[in-house]
């Protein structure tokens, strides 16, 4: 396996385009990658693009052809990759293992997402009937997201008693950082009072503790040594990826199911756990040598879980953490210095894709505004519906 490196990363901002459809939000994010590794597209041997859930353009439901059909025919490589929002981080895996295997020497991984307004629906094509699993939890139950987050929440308040003003501060937290990053959609920052007074949303949960839904799109360029050599010291190392699904056991109450079957020694979250793992197992590091935290903060609970299942802290510790601002981007432990999915609102596909793009700007050391100083490794974990989970470690 060859070394593979991030030449370029580039994204479109965050927030909602009606005047703009899914293809151009990627060739936005391409072209800014591509300039960014100071590239064309003849260099391009390869494109992995992460599906649409939601704008399919062909029929089918992936826009790689499409991007390309605008963009470069050129006869080059296109996949196009499922995994829901871990989508963008299993393109990323796919594009990675073209380059590491000698295939292809420089690919671009993208993903683009246009989400329809308020809560994410259900999938398309399932049929309206009272046997259908689907359609009971969706009509009849009404859990949308949100639900699935608060029973977590539910359940950190029971084993390490999180307070409602410890919940408010980490999204306190992601919106402070997002303050200072240009690409985020919420920029304006709010206090522990602001967030419990939005409205209640699933209990514990509140407004400004949940992700939004945006549109956005994201890239990253992929290329060998022979590439990278170019650059200098702007390359950055793919320490380790690895994509993920989930072991049997698992703790979490998984969307669309409204139980578990815990099995004593089953991680939580188990597919993000697994890539997580596996990440650093490639990457022969602990948790000690990371630098940096970008992790899916889909609710506020997830900020604090997510350090935990992750094994950087101990179990029911992230609550201190928080509050004594170890979490912060100047803390031992920075969690999502970008802002996160609370200050950007998920575009699912391509939420993956911005994270790793996010790991390359604080690594340049060109994350202005919210930049971690001296940080010289970074990783990202990402969870997508199905129990697909995806990690990333980039390596200064």
């Amino acid at each position: 396996m060859r070394q593979v490196y991030v030449l370029g990363a580039g994204a479109h901002p965050w927030g909602k385009f009606p005047d703009f459809d899914q293809v151009s939000l990627a060739r936005s994010a391409i072209a800014e990658a591509l300039n960014d590794a100071g590239l064309t597209w003849r260099d391009v041997e390869g494109l992995v693009a992460a599906s649409s859930r939601f704008e399919g353009g062909m029929g089918w439901g992936l826009h790689g052809n499409e991007i390309l059909q605008n963009t470069s025919e050129a006869g080059i490589a296109c996949i196009n990759v499922g995994g829901a929002c871990a989508a963008g981080g299993i393109a990323f895996t796919t594009a990675h293992a073209l380059v590491a295997s000698g295939q292809y020497d420089c690919v671009i991984a993208a993903g683009a997402e246009r989400m329809p307004k308020g809560f994410i629906a259900r999938p398309p094509g399932g049929m309206d009937a009272v046997n259908d699993d689907d359609y009971v939890r969706w009509k009849a139950l009404g859990a949308t997201n949100p639900a699935y987050w608060a029973m977590e929440a539910r359940r950190r308040q029971h084993d390490h008693g999180t307070s409602a003003e410890t919940f408010a501060k980490a999204s306190v937290l992601m919106h402070a950082n997002a303050t200072g990053n240009k690409r985020a959609r919420y920029r304006k920052s709010c206090t522990v009072e602001e967030v419990l007074a939005s409205p209640e949303v699933a209990d514990p949960l509140h407004l400004l503790e949940i992700c939004a839904v945006s549109d956005g799109a994201a890239a990253v360029v992929l290329g060998s040594e022979q590439f990278a050599r170019r650059m200098g010291e702007r390359a950055l190392r793919v320490a380790g990826c690895a994509a993920a699904t989930g072991s049997f056991g698992d703790p979490a109450v998984r969307i669309p199911a409204v139980s578990a079957s815990p099995r004593a020694g089953a991680s939580h979250t188990s597919e993000v756990v697994n890539a997580a793992e596996r990440a650093m197992r490639m990457a022969d590091l602990e948790h000690k040598d990371i630098d940096l935290l970008e992790i899916a903060d889909n609710s506020v609970w997830q900020v604090l879980h997510w350090p935990e299942m992750l094994g950087f802290v101990e179990a029911g510790e992230a609550d201190y953490m928080l509050q004594t601002g170890e979490f912060g981007i100047d803390g031992k432990l920075p969690i999502n210095p970008s802002g996160g999915f609370l200050s950007f609102g998920e575009a699912t596909t391509a939420q993956a894709l911005l994270q790793i793009c996010e790991l390359a700007w604080q690594l340049r050391g060109e994350a202005d505004g919210h930049q971690v100083e001296n940080a010289r490794i970074a990783m990202s974990a990402v969870l997508g519906l199905g129990a697909n989970g995806a990690s990333v470690i980039l390596q200064k």
